[in-house]
């Protein structure tokens, strides 16, 4: 899938109007007709099947949906349990670009990912109340890294008590396992399986606390799509099922280098120290002529978080890279302005490009998380950051981790809060 850009100067993309807000509408019953005789082929594909509980606590009445996200297959999954029931669903704003109006047929409602927007959960209500019609959402905000659960946001809870609405859980499996992000968006043949279920009804949301709510979602997203893979005896022969790797295994973790990992074919190598390993069929790395420290991906991308962590406490972390830079303002294009440079430190992100009339600071408070991405619309590896007025598309034009950015920002906004809270703890 690809996406509309233009080469705008910086002057010109800040001098575009912005677009007003509609409120969502509901699907188009044709439309919704067209995505499910999409997602047919790839149902067949992956022989997928899906099982139930307590589903009948929902019935017809609109209800808040939330799936876990692992690959572009989720949406045709959805289409596949829930049709001919309509529903809108909460997707990223660059989804939009160039078919607004076809989005918005489909019931498709836009949200900046990472970035305070308080217009989403009125268009939410809107759709669940006004129009009668369930919502889809992806709390995990964006595409599983490493095939475990991304962090959720702590206002979930929140969220629910205000919704006053059913919530509806769909948890895969075999979909991660089947495209994972880093791999370049080849397929392999895997069974694809779903879990629904009706987390909790309106009238439990009440007797409930939020961190009651909250502490819910975060066991029934709580997985781990390669330990999945290998107690399922799933075996992935494909012969490029490494490619790519070093997009989340960055840092060798024999000799600490970082950017010299490289996934091709079925192997994974350090070019630093030479060591190599096999992603074997059942998702397990084996180290060629050694004891590997990990075997379990997760367990190595855990400890590559956990470096970062440690440089964040002793000051040591930087990232400074030269970007080429993406804008969006509207929904017609994103608009290529130059080029620039984006560094990353305790204080936050801060941006400058285009012959020094681009200069954004984003602080360590802004947001929980990062959007980053592999190969984003086939143009290239992402750092994404901005605000409601503008999204600045970050592409590092070197071997930069975005996957380290990303756990950076998320480890720093946790420490950030904590020595905050300690702070006016010691003030109190």
């Amino acid at each position: 899938m690809k996406i509309k850009t233009k080469q705008l100067s910086y002057d010109e993309v800040m001098a575009l109007p912005r677009p007003e807000h509609k409120s969502p509408i509901k699907p188009n019953p044709l439309l919704t007709g067209v995505v499910r005789l999409a997602a047919i082929p790839d149902m067949l594909a992956t022989n997928f099947k899906y099982t139930e509980e307590r589903m009948d606590l929902v019935k017809d009445k609109p209800c808040l949906i939330l799936m876990n996200h692992s690959s572009f297959i989720d949406l045709k999954i959805a289409s596949k349990i829930f049709y001919p029931k309509q529903y809108g669903i909460v997707c990223t704003s660059d989804g939009f670009v160039g078919k607004r109006q076809l989005m918005r047929m489909i019931g498709c409602i836009p949200t900046q990912k990472f970035v305070s927007d308080y217009t989403l959960i009125e268009d939410i209500k809107y759709m669940l109340h006004e129009k009668n019609t369930s919502v889809l959402m992806y709390p995990e905000a964006s595409y599983s890294f490493d095939g475990t659960a991304t962090a959720l946001p702590r206002k979930m809870g929140v969220l629910l008590k205000k919704l006053k609405v059913p919530v509806v859980t769909i948890i895969t499996k075999g979909a991660f396992t089947r495209d994972p992000l880093y791999n370049m968006l080849q397929l392999r043949k895997v069974n694809v399986t779903a879990h629904v279920k009706c987390l909790v009804t309106a009238e439990e949301i009440k007797e409930k606390t939020t961190a009651e709510l909250d502490e819910m979602l975060d066991k029934e997203f709580s997985f781990d799509n390669f330990k999945w893979q290998k107690d399922s005896k799933i075996e992935i022969n494909e012969p490029f099922r490494a490619d790519g790797l070093h997009r989340i295994l960055y840092k060798c973790c024999e000799c600490g280098t970082e950017g010299q990992t490289e996934g091709k074919g079925t192997k994974l190598t350090c070019k630093h120290c030479g060591k190599e390993w096999e992603l074997t069929p059942l998702g397990e790395l084996k180290g060629n002529g050694f004891n590997a420290k990990f075997t379990h991906i997760p367990d190595w991308y855990a400890w590559e978080r956990a470096c970062v962590r440690d440089e964040l406490e002793n000051g040591t972390y930087s990232l400074e890279t030269d970007v080429k830079i993406g804008m969006m303002v509207d929904y017609k294009a994103i608009y290529m302005v130059g080029n620039g440079h984006l560094s990353h430190s305790n204080s936050g992100f801060h941006l400058t490009g285009c012959d020094g009339k681009l200069e954004y600071e984003q602080n360590a408070l802004a947001n929980y998380g990062l959007y980053s991405d592999y190969f984003w619309y086939e143009l290239g590896d992402i750092i994404c950051i901005g605000n409601k007025d503008a999204l600045y598309y970050c592409f590092p034009q070197d071997n930069t981790p975005v996957a380290k950015t990303r756990m950076a920002a998320e480890e720093l906004y946790k420490l950030t809060r904590q020595q905050k809270k300690k702070k006016a703890n010691e003030n109190s």
